[in-house]
């Protein structure tokens, strides 16, 4: 498999839960860059967080190779992310009582 230019990479960044969760598993195989568990954990927590269904069992699985110390920074970097990358929030639709 061909290497992935890591400025490309970084520069597009996924915002929504496929694109997370395919950034997921980049990184947990070293598809095209180098195994980075980190990086790996914190995109499946991300796609988990926005509603991917196979996101945390594979986060779960990432988890279990990791110590504590590297959980606790691949969840600081997720929420990191997160406070940059707000989605919108939908309408709420309120009805009045009749």
């Amino acid at each position: 498999m061909a290497d992935i230019d890591m400025a490309a990479l970084t520069a597009s960044e996924p915002a929504d839960a496929k694109g997370c969760f395919e950034r997921g598993m980049i990184y947990s195989a070293g598809a095209g860059v180098p195994v980075d568990l980190i990086e790996a954990h914190k995109w499946f927590n991300i796609a988990a967080m926005r509603g991917h269904g196979d996101a945390a069992p594979l986060r779960r699985e990432i988890a279990e190779l990791m110590s504590d110390a590297e959980i606790g920074r691949a969840q600081r970097a997720a929420r990191d992310w997160l406070k940059g990358h707000q989605q919108p929030q939908a309408p709420i639709a309120i009805r009045a009582a009749a």
